[in-house]
């Protein structure tokens, strides 16, 4: 008689945990026996009884003893309503970018609710066990992460939470991703710049774009200066600390002894603050220093002289998040990875290198 009480409460418990699963009570991972059982006040032995129910049902995977089970996405009916996504940037000011906004838009267009995530990569400082308990007390189905740090990404991977990475270090870590395509333009433009004499280029990007080796981008980047005879090493991928100050710091570090003639910045902002530093410094643009943004930015039309650029839409990146949520919604695990087209626009920020003594 035992035995069969214990059988009907582990049914019980599986229908109810069943019905628990199916209104999204918990994302990514089950919570453990342990706790389980004292929150509903029965045995653990009547709790493991309705998790393996449970598994055999294809609701949840195990991950092995003392771990907790993961909650398989094609099992649970909950994914069947709209999805609660949480897009994830890498700083503060990501979250007014227009491909953003417009992301965030077009997620609750298609009936999902869609915000930006409680804190950012840097304010996390890339590191994944902060990342980890951000993601464990914020209440989402899956995750957009915008330009991830290798060390975020895998552990998106590795942790099985839904996940979609824009750009970033994205392109070895098994999840579903899209990049724009900047290495083809960001060659035309190294080419450009050496047909016009400059031998001294530099790339400043973000720490975490060379850790733990160079992106794609960045082996791109030096390799295309090889090809134009250019020797290269430190001096030309030279990264900051990712403040205000930070960045300021090493345009005054890189100007204090060998200037480069011509700089790569990363984001549309950095665009602006160089300008001031070579207001403050005395520097003229394109005369003294070339300057090459690799994104775009619709202020960039305000310019006089207009900004060089790599230039790519935003729109197939919406739409192939749209469309990846809604596979997800219908527990299909999607993990595609794309490119977007980008094309170089030169502008008149560039222009021959100044000689030395003149």
């Amino acid at each position: 008689m035992g035995n069969w009480l214990r059988l009907s409460t582990a049914k019980q418990l599986a229908a109810f945990l069943r019905e628990e699963l199916t209104c999204g009570q918990w994302k990514g991972k089950m919570p453990g026996v342990m706790r389980l059982a004292r929150e509903l006040g029965v045995s653990r032995a009547s709790v493991e009884a309705a998790l393996l129910e449970l598994e055999r049902e294809g609701l949840l995977l195990p991950q092995g003893r003392g771990k907790k089970r993961v909650i398989v996405a094609e099992g649970v009916g909950a994914m069947k309503r709209p999805l609660r996504l949480v897009v994830f940037v890498g700083e503060p000011a990501d979250r007014s970018a227009y491909y953003f906004v417009e992301l965030i838009h077009a997620l609750r267009e298609a009936g999902h609710h869609a915000e930006f995530a409680p804190s950012t990569q840097i304010e996390l400082g890339y590191k994944a066990t902060r990342v980890a308990r951000m993601v464990e007390n914020t209440s989402a189905d899956a995750w957009v992460i915008f330009s991830g740090a290798r060390e975020v990404l895998d552990w998106f991977a590795d942790s099985r939470v839904p996940a979609f990475a824009f750009a970033g270090r994205s392109s070895r870590v098994p999840i579903a991703s899209i990049i724009p395509d900047k290495v083809a333009p960001m060659r035309t433009a190294v080419r450009l710049l050496a047909q016009m004499g400059h031998r001294r280029i530099v790339l400043l990007c973000r720490p975490h774009r060379v850790v733990p080796e160079p992106g794609r981008f960045e082996r791109a980047f030096l390799d295309e200066l090889e090809l134009q005879g250019i020797t290269t090493g430190p001096f030309q991928l030279q990264t900051w600390d990712e403040t205000a100050g930070g960045f300021h710091r090493a345009l005054n570090s890189l100007f204090s002894y060998t200037p480069p003639t011509a700089l790569f910045v990363e984001e549309p902002p950095f665009v602006a603050a160089t300008f001031q530093f070579c207001i403050k410094r005395g520097l003229n643009v394109p005369e003294d220093l070339s300057l090459i943004c690799t994104d775009h930015d619709p202020g960039f039309q305000w310019y006089q002289p207009a900004v060089t650029h790599i230039q790519w839409d935003s729109r197939p990146m919406i739409r192939r998040i749209v469309r990846w949520a809604s596979n997800l919604r219908e527990g299909h695990d999607d993990r595609r990875k794309g490119y977007l087209a980008a094309k170089f626009i030169e502008g008149g920020t560039i222009g021959p290198a100044r000689q030395s003594g003149k």
